[in-house]
C-alpha cells in the first residue's frame, strides 16, 4: 500500500460514553488517524477521548444541532494531514466490520482517484446480535479527498463531500456496523428527540410525516432486508476483547433532557400530535430542576387513537384505507 495514503476516521460525538470505548478500540484496528469532534458532552465522553493518545479531539462549540458544521470541523482537521487522504465518516454508534483491517478491498480504495465516493452496506444490528436490517441503498461513508467543500443541510445530511456524479466504489467485504438498534430503548429515546426537534425547527413539516419518518423500524422494513448477521463482521472484535454485546441505556439520556427542556419552553400542547407521551416528562423535568406548569399527556382521545392506528399501520401504508386515514389526518391539521 501507499505509505503516503492515510485512512482517517471522522466522527462527531455528544454524550457517547455508553459506546465510545468500543468505538475507539474498533477504529484503531484499521485507521491511521481518528478524529472526533465532541459537542458539549457531559457524561465523560470528552475525558475518555482525551485519555486516548490515538484520538485527535476537536471541540465543536456550536450551540445548535448542525451536521454540516460538525462535518466541516472534522474534514478541516483531516486536511492538516499531508498526503492522500481516505476519509471514512462514522457515527460513534458505528464501526467498520472486524474483517476490515485485513481486507484486500483497501488496496482498491487506496488506488482510487481523488473525488471518489465510497459506499458501504449499512448493517443495522438487531437486539440479540442474530439478525440485521440491511437496506438496499448503501451508505455514503467514505471519500477520497480532493479538497472540495462540504455542504448540505443541518439534519440527515451526507457525511462526506462528493456530488451525485462522482465516481463510486461499492464495497462488498467491508461493511458499516450500526449498533443503534441493539439497545432498543435508547434508540426510541433518540427518535423522540428527533421528532420534537423536527417539529420545532421545521415548522413546514407536517406532524404526520414526522411520525411516519421516525417510526420506520416498526413494521416497514422489507422482509428481504432482514438478514442473518455474518460471523466475520464481529468475530475479530470478540477475539480482541472489544465487546459490543454489553451496551446499555443510561437512566436518563441527553435526548430526554433536551426533550424535557423543549417541552418546558414551548408547552406540552404544541407537541400533542407526536407519539412521545410514553415518558413521564414532568418527572424528568423536575429531576433536572426545570420549571414547568403541566407536562402531562395533552392528547385528546382521538389523537391517542390516531397514534395507535399509525403505529399499527406503519408497514401497510399502501393500502386504500390507510391512505384514506392519512388523508383525513392531513385535512385535520396533521
Amino acid at each position: 500500500m501507499n505509505d503516503n495514503c492515510h485512512r482517517i476516521c471522522l466522527t462527531p460525538a455528544r454524550n457517547e460514553a455508553w459506546i465510545i470505548r468500543q468505538f475507539v478500540a474498533a477504529a484503531k484496528s484499521w485507521a491511521d488517524h481518528i478524529i472526533v469532534a465532541d459537542q458539549g458532552s457531559s457524561d465523560g465522553t470528552l475525558e475518555l477521548l482525551r485519555a486516548e493518545s490515538a484520538v485527535d479531539v476537536v471541540i465543536n462549540n456550536s450551540p445548535s444541532f448542525d451536521e454540516v458544521h460538525r462535518q466541516r470541523l472534522l474534514i478541516d482537521r483531516a486536511r492538516r494531514i499531508p498526503g492522500k487522504r481516505v476519509l471514512i465518516a462514522l457515527d460513534a454508534d458505528e464501526a467498520l466490520s472486524a474483517n476490515a483491517a485485513q481486507s484486500a478491498e483497501w488496496q482498491r480504495i487506496m488506488d482510487a482517484a481523488p473525488g471518489t465516493v465510497l459506499r458501504f452496506k449499512w448493517v443495522n444490528i438487531m437486539p440479540g446480535f442474530q439478525h440485521a436490517w440491511i437496506p438496499d441503498q448503501r451508505k455514503r461513508c467514505g471519500f477520497i479527498d480532493d479538497g472540495r467543500e462540504h455542504g448540505g443541510q443541518r439534519i440527515h445530511n451526507q457525511r462526506v463531500p462528493g456530488g451525485h456524479d462522482a465516481p463510486v466504489i461499492d464495497l462488498e467485504e467491508i461493511v458499516v456496523l450500526h449498533f443503534q438498534y441493539v439497545v432498543w430503548e435508547r434508540m426510541r429515546r433518540k427518535h423522540r428527540w428527533y421528532q420534537v426537534w423536527e417539529h420545532l425547527e421545521h415548522k413546514e413539516k407536517r406532524p404526520l410525516d414526522i411520525v411516519r419518518q421516525y417510526s420506520h423500524m416498526f413494521g416497514s422494513w422489507a422482509e428481504h432486508e432482514m438478514r442473518p448477521l455474518e460471523k466475520e463482521w464481529l468475530f475479530g472484535y470478540k477475539t480482541s476483547n472489544i465487546d459490543f454485546t454489553t451496551l446499555s441505556c443510561e437512566p436518563i439520556t441527553w435526548w430526554d433532557r433536551e426533550v424535557a427542556r423543549m417541552l418546558c419552553e414551548k408547552g406540552a400542547a404544541y407537541f400533542r400530535k407526536l407519539p412521545i407521551w410514553d415518558q413521564d416528562w414532568a418527572a424528568i423535568a423536575s429531576d433536572l430542576g426545570l420549571s414547568h406548569n403541566n407536562l402531562r399527556d395533552p392528547r385528546s382521545r382521538l389523537e391517542k387513537l390516531a397514534h395507535r392506528v399509525l403505529a399499527a399501520t406503519q408497514g401497510d401504508r399502501d393500502t386504500l384505507w390507510v391512505r384514506a386515514f392519512e388523508k383525513y389526518l392531513r385535512l385535520s391539521g396533521w
